[in-house]
């Protein structure tokens, strides 16, 4: 016997080596990095992928569409500050994500959506593959970043790029397209595990420059009205403490934008909310903590804001400066490290807001809260019931929850509830966000209930809850803490829209959606007056269990477009 011969048969009696494939790779890198839960829609090729995830200990939450399971996740990122994982099929399914990507990114929040693909040999030469789609160049313009993964020995590498890029500097989305061939590949062992590895602070803070801190502590001690500005970057930065404090030391009035409510509380002596109109319009410092100066602001163009407004705007990214306005200090760096270095290098005492200015302010505050609390006891006894009849009563009852999550999208329903509903607690509002979407509703009702395990109040309008209403039945089917209240007035922004033909009009609606729910194994309740709105949600919430509450709103209640009627064009007036 020869000695090669011998070396086979001796090589042929050793243990084969130990195999592993792309997907235990995919769930391997994310247990590394320490994802707990994956948002998605199975199919094909990614349904053994969320089966392993599952079987590893990973949580696994099944939508009914990847839209729904793309906004869940990029909620979960604002709420963790770690980027939500996404998982979705090929071609439709990555387009029907891929919206929620895009709103990720100009959200800032950090996501990864994960989708299995077609060969790309056969998309580029458009061979007619099953789902045949170039993912990757679809994706790059909506997302932060994009990026392919093409060998299995790669997928470490590849998931860790993607984490790092969604959660560092100015968070966004990432797209990581993962082929069926690369998922199924199958490689050594010991190798595939080599290839993996761990991130090592994926979100460094980075600090201001001190001569920038300086130009700043110089411009808000000379000014007369100054006032801060508080963005959804400032509640994602988790700096709580270093905010408060700068704004309560220095005692600057403050605007807190929608997703900001509750860094202070909304009754917070100091909130300029009430008086925001007057705000804007006279302040001659503003200071933008984690906000930017984009459509919700106005531009921070005339007459909304003071032509010789001087703005300081703390913001990750400089290219965010001077986007819309001349930023007279800008202060780039993460908002805890800004704010500690204004506390650092500012003697105590030298930054304050004049009493004038304040007592201003609180002076129009009052009398906007008086002239709303008349709204408000108006619509209490208002039959049929209106909006803020309803909201007044969902205001009472979150007073007694505070830790309670509010979600709330829709035209009229958010724009009154925003103005509503009061926040105490950082994080626990979120809405329809910078681009003002429709649709973002169950996904970031759900994320909030399995995030944090807390009750979760979503607030919607009849039109924005049919983007996502089907995703009941994942609250159902998850039993999680969901509670979803439709004011209901039977339209998009009005039910009473008269029709030009023999369809319903353009803006009609017609659903009982308790009904729904009740479908799925919720429970469903329909309010026609205030008491009964507090009655169901009480008792909705008393019981941790999902419900859904169909408030029969006053079909005449509503502006179009809400608050933002001055969008449409201005042409012809079409009759109604």
């Amino acid at each position: 016997m020869t000695d090669a011969v011998q070396d086979a048969g001796a090589e042929g009696a050793d243990e084969p080596p130990a195999l592993t494939d792309g997907i235990h790779l995919v769930v391997d890198a994310l247990k590394l990095n320490d994802v707990e839960t994956l948002y998605g829609v199975v199919g094909i090729p990614i349904t053994d992928l969320a089966r392993l995830a599952q079987a590893s200990g990973i949580r696994y939450i099944g939508f009914r569409h990847e839209s729904d399971a793309g906004h869940a996740a990029a909620a979960a990122g604002f709420l963790t500050r770690k980027p939500g994982i996404c998982l979705t099929v090929s071609a439709p399914g990555f387009l029907n994500g891929l919206v929620a990507l895009a709103n990720a990114t100009t959200n800032c929040f950090p996501m990864v959506q994960i989708s299995g693909s077609s060969e790309q040999h056969l998309v580029d030469l458009q061979r007619g593959d099953y789902e045949e789609m170039d993912q990757l160049a679809a994706a790059r313009p909506f997302a932060k970043a994009a990026y392919r993964v093409h060998r299995a020995e790669d997928i470490g590498r590849g998931i860790a790029r993607a984490i790092r890029t969604a959660v560092s500097g100015r968070p966004g989305g990432v797209y990581l397209d993962i082929p069926a061939a690369v998922l199924g590949e199958v490689i050594d062992a010991e190798k595939g595990a080599e290839s993996l590895w761990r991130l090592v602070d994926p979100a460094p803070r980075q600090v201001p420059q001190a001569e920038a801190v300086d130009r700043a502590i110089d411009l808000l001690a000379g000014a007369e009205r100054p006032l801060v500005v508080l963005g959804k970057g400032a509640a994602y930065s988790q700096a709580d403490d270093q905010i408060r404090e700068f704004v309560e030391s220095t005692g600057i009035p403050y605007l807190p934008m929608s997703m900001a409510k509750g860094l202070l509380p909304d009754d917070h002596p100091q909130s300029a909310a009430t008086a925001r109109s007057l705000a804007l319009r006279r302040a001659d410092v503003v200071m933008l903590v984690g906000a930017r100066l984009n459509w919700l602001l106005g531009h921070g163009e005339a007459p909304q804001w003071n032509p010789q407004a001087k703005f300081i705007q703390v913001d990750i990214a400089a290219t965010e400066m001077d986007s819309n306005q001349p930023i007279a200090a800008p202060l780039v760096g993460d908002v805890g490290s800004v704010l500690e270095a204004l506390a650092e290098r500012s003697k105590p005492g030298r930054i304050s807001a004049p009493a004038p200015w304040r007592e201003e302010l609180a002076e129009r505050s009052a009398k906007n809260v008086a002239k709303m609390a008349g709204r408000l006891e108006a619509a209490e006894t208002a039959h049929p019931m209106k909006f803020l009849g309803a909201l007044q009563s969902i205001r009472d009852v979150l007073h007694e929850n505070p830790r309670a999550y509010v979600v709330n999208e829709g035209a009229n329903a958010l724009d009154l509830a925003r103005n509503t509903i009061g926040m105490q607690v950082p994080r626990h509002r979120l809405d329809s966000g910078t681009w003002g979407v429709m649709g973002i509703g169950m996904g970031y009702a759900i994320a909030a209930a399995v995030e944090t395990g807390d009750p979760v109040v979503a607030i919607e309008g009849d039109s924005a809850f049919g983007f996502s209403g089907m995703e009941i039945e994942a609250i159902c089917r998850y039993d999680l803490p969901v509670v979803v209240v439709v004011l209901n007035n039977s339209g998009v922004y009005r039910g009473d829209d008269p029709s030009a033909s023999d369809d319903p009009a353009p803006t009609a609606l017609k659903a009982r959606h308790d009904l729904m729910i009740q479908a799925f194994g919720g429970k469903g309740y329909q309010a026609t007056t205030p008491a009964e709105v507090a009655t169901a949600l009480r008792e909705a919430l008393a019981s941790g269990r999902p419900a859904l509450i169909d408030c029969v709103i006053d079909p005449t209640d509503g502006t179009e477009s809400g608050n933002i009627a001055h969008l449409n064009p201005k042409g012809i007036t079409v009759q109604r």
